[in-house]
């Protein structure tokens, strides 16, 4: 029992060392304030939940923080990438609808439906849109690991981060991405 413990609280230590090193590494690309973001060309915009065709609150603050980009031209077209797969759950489409009621131009958002995880939006930004360069707008807790794939697959990425409130089961996110970012390190040396 004792040795399970031990295994336990080591493999604990890892993972929050390696979070860590991660958050300590993307700190100096990480923006808070729309003015202090540099200019890039697309906005990456991570799917984050969809019910009844409409955005959950993380993914609502996500569009929103998008759009103040685009406003400040700081970007001047939005990648929407998510699940697209179902008509009742698609995430760049409910992203694109609240793009638009906020006055962005159809011609400014693309849509990526393959945007199955993380690793998947960014190795499509680069492999399919060809984006070498980008503002990745997603909220703090995934913002590290976004830009630590992003750059990883070839995209030269600084993130702006999207917390507008306080969101539900922050606590599970934050044991989430312990995991998804050791998971993503694997991932990359891998591939």
């Amino acid at each position: 029992m004792r040795g399970l413990a031990l295994c336990s609280l080591v493999g604990l230590g890892a993972l929050l060392l390696i979070r860590s090193a991660v958050a300590q590494w993307a700190s100096p690309a990480v923006y808070v304030r729309p003015e202090d973001v540099p200019r890039r060309t697309t906005a990456i915009v991570f799917g984050a939940g969809v019910r009844d065709n409409q955005p959950s609150a993380v993914l609502f603050d996500r569009v929103t923080a998008a759009v103040q980009l685009y406003r400040a031209g700081v970007v001047s077209q939005l990648l929407m990438s998510g699940d697209g797969r179902f008509a009742s759950h698609n995430e760049p489409a409910v992203m694109h609808t609240t793009a638009l009621r906020f006055g962005v131009p159809p011609a400014a958002i693309q849509l990526d439906g393959g945007g199955l995880s993380t690793y998947e939006t960014c190795r499509r930004a680069h492999d399919l849109f060809g984006v070498r360069s980008a503002v990745l707008v997603t909220q703090a807790f995934h913002l590290e690991r976004a830009l630590l794939i992003c750059k990883g697959v070839g995209i030269d990425a600084v993130g702006f981060v999207a917390d507008a409130r306080p969101y539900r089961g922050m606590a599970w996110l934050q044991v989430r991405e312990l995991l998804a970012t050791a998971h993503a390190l694997l991932r990359l040396a891998v591939n």
